[in-house]
């Protein structure tokens, strides 16, 4: 068992900052898909749009507290739909209010056929320099059954532009577990991936989500023994490429992990701007306390961009929410985490966690290494939902 301090530290350092822009428009709406995404009409708002995202990250700015942006991800719906144009006004307005790292990582989500070779160059031109492409699958019977707008040829294409506009560093969006799939056909989708050579890929099992398309009229999907088989074969697969996992659903090749989504997990701070967008912020006193709040935006895109005022609502985090959370994050990461960086990002002892790593060890759903990290052991990353059971 680590060394646990008996009282809690109080923050020295603020946690890297990052910023999520959320462009709330796609061409059709994915029948799995539950994110706050609408579908676009003839004409986009782009710059009324830009205006209000503007406004709001001016309204956050007191959360800045200083720091300067580590990462910067255009999230939806799909941010490809607004043109390069105003994605790079933007960025050149947000650079003057908040000052972006020398490393600065900027990711663009892009979806087959609503871009073409020029939009990529014009992206890549404004200070894009990562692009996470949703291309689901290669399939093109498994692209209807999703509701994609693109085909297997667009999706290849996609990629092969992306690669021409000079992006060195993109993510490539695949699922499986899709309905009526075989173990072989999702291995092979998962192949055609890699041999694409993208730098990351997000591999993760469809599921059924509450208020979509797929809920409410449910495909059939693989047996649950189909499912175990096209994982196990599939870290297989991508272990021998050289992709290593480093979060539940995300591989990477060496040094190529999302930085972005790397401080999400590792509890990190992050500004949300745009319809819905949700934000995380740690604060600091004068009197030695402490506290994490989080942020939330209007939802639907008319409400956001009639909002008259701030239209933001922060609510403070309560300690034992705060516990729960920072290890629904951390335990996604095989990296796992030590107290110190648990005490250091909460305010809280590592006391709190005494129970739940004792039951989790017991368990073999946890284990603790040499230098103290407390890590998701093979059943504990299988059985990640059992395993946070145990820290509530």
């Amino acid at each position: 068992m680590p060394e646990i301090n008996a009282e809690a530290p109080l923050f020295k350092v603020l946690p890297p900052l990052s910023l999520y822009i959320h462009i709330p428009w796609c061409v059709k709406k994915c029948p799995y898909c539950d994110f706050n995404s609408h579908v676009a009409g003839p004409e986009l708002p782009e710059q009324d749009y830009v205006n209000a995202l503007l406004a709001d990250l001016e309204n956050d700015l007191s959360f800045v507290q200083g720091r300067p942006l580590t990462s910067i991800f255009f999230g939806g719906g799909t941010p490809s739909l607004f043109s390069a144009h105003y994605i790079g006004n933007l960025l050149d307005n947000i650079a003057k209010k908040v000052h972006f790292s020398d490393s600065i990582e900027i990711t663009l989500e892009a979806n087959p056929g609503t871009f073409e070779q020029q939009k990529f160059a014009d992206f890549r031109n404004t200070g894009i320099n990562r692009l996470s492409i949703g291309i689901q699958s290669f399939d093109d019977l498994q692209l209807q059954k999703l509701g994609r707008i693109h085909n297997s040829a667009e999706a290849h294409r996609a990629i092969g532009m992306a690669q021409q506009a000079g992006f060195d560093n993109f993510n490539l969006d695949l699922m499986h577990g899709l309905p009526g799939q075989s173990v072989d056909e999702a291995l092979a989708d998962l192949q055609i991936a890699i041999d694409f050579a993208p730098q990351h890929l997000s591999w993760y099992q469809l599921t059924i989500e509450a208020n979509t398309e797929f809920y409410k009229h449910p495909p059939r999907l693989p047996t649950d023994d189909a499912r175990w088989q096209i994982f196990q074969q599939g870290q297989a697969l991508l272990a021998e490429h050289n992709f290593q996992q480093y979060e539940v659903s995300a591989y990477s090749q060496p040094d190529k992990a999302s930085r972005h989504n790397l401080n999400y997990w590792r509890f990190g701070d992050y500004l949300g701007i745009g319809a819905g967008a949700h934000g995380k912020i740690s604060q600091l006193s004068t009197n030695g306390q402490t506290k994490l709040v989080r942020t939330r935006k209007t939802r639907t895109p008319k409400d956001y961009l009639n909002a008259i005022g701030p239209s933001r609502i922060i609510e403070t985090i309560d300690s034992e929410d705060i516990a729960v959370e920072f290890i629904m994050n951390a335990l996604r990461l095989n990296e796992g985490f030590t107290l110190e960086e648990f005490e250091r990002a909460t305010s809280l002892p590592g006391t709190e966690l005494s129970s739940g790593i004792k039951q989790a060890t017991a368990k073999r759903l946890l284990e603790i290494d040499k230098l103290g990290r407390l890590k998701p052991t093979q059943n504990g990353r299988l059985f990640l939902d059992d395993l946070v059971a145990l820290f509530i």
